[in-house]
């Protein structure tokens, strides 16, 4: 892994920085092609997004692009990630003790997933957890993940490949790591994110380009039955792109030529 803070070769941060203590930051993780990142006009519209909500200080683009690139360039695939936290503060919750921010931004190898997770599908369950809900942060990717790291600890047979979430209502949410949507009467169906969730960048190219392929693009509520009764689930990431779901406990799914058809139109944006 090589990585960069403010700018600097490093991989320490102070104990006193917020995002340590407080999880005062936010956070993307992408796909370094040759050093460039892929979807970049979403991931970046994501990032400032995010930090907006929190009223975090975000970096010049091009300084975010221009570290990206130096640190992936040297590899074919790389997982990126921009991390940005309040910064060095005193003790305290109170953000008016806090300095300039901390840029975080790092780059590692990557294989990639195996292509048959795209093509053939995955073997999802359940989770146990349920999402808190807190409108505040809704659609945050915030530095405090801890639900989504008790979810997927929760199994460790490597046939499954994600966890899904409910909320503490029982609606459905998302997975442990991606965004999930439901194929149903010519939409793409995928829970509304008021309460909790997370936002992705591919959910936002999706909102922009199903239409294109004579879908509607719909947020609404949606129940665990719902899931059941759709044509066909897929699931959504920056790493993973798009996985279709082929099972689910004895729900079986095969993943339709549009679905396929979408996924590729993904994989070819830059």
């Amino acid at each position: 892994m090589a990585m960069l803070v403010n700018g600097l070769p490093s991989e320490a941060v102070s104990a006193l920085d917020r995002g340590f203590n407080y999880g005062d930051g936010v956070f993307r993780t992408l796909q370094l092609r040759h050093g460039r990142p892929w979807m970049w006009r979403w991931q970046y519209a994501r990032l400032a997004d995010d930090a907006a909500r929190l009223a975090l200080m975000l970096p010049d683009e091009q300084k975010l692009l221009d570290e990206l690139m130096a640190l992936g360039r040297e590899h074919a695939l790389a997982v990126g990630k921009i991390v940005i936290t309040r910064g060095v503060g005193a003790r305290g919750y109170a953000m008016a003790g806090a300095g300039a921010p901390t840029r975080i931004v790092s780059a590692t190898p990557w294989a990639g997933y195996p292509a048959e997770y795209g093509e053939r599908g995955v073997a999802v369950r359940w989770c146990e957890l349920r999402l808190s809900l807190q409108p505040r942060l809704a659609g945050v990717k915030h530095l405090n993940r801890l639900e989504s790291v008790l979810a997927r600890s929760e199994w460790s047979d490597a046939a499954l490949q994600e966890g899904l979430l409910l909320d503490q209502d029982g609606w459905l949410i998302e997975g442990t790591m991606s965004n999930v949507y439901l194929l149903r009467n010519g939409e793409v169906q995928t829970p509304l994110l008021d309460r909790c969730g997370v936002n992705g960048a591919v959910r936002d190219w999706l909102t922009d380009n199903v239409s294109k392929f004579g879908l509607k693009f719909s947020e609404m509520r949606l129940s665990a039955a719902d899931l059941i009764d759709a044509e066909a689930v897929f699931l959504s990431n920056s790493l993973m792109g798009i996985w279709p779901l082929a099972r689910l406990g004895e729900r079986v799914w095969t993943p339709p030529p549009l679905l396929q058809a979408l996924r590729q139109a993904l994989l070819q944006q830059a």
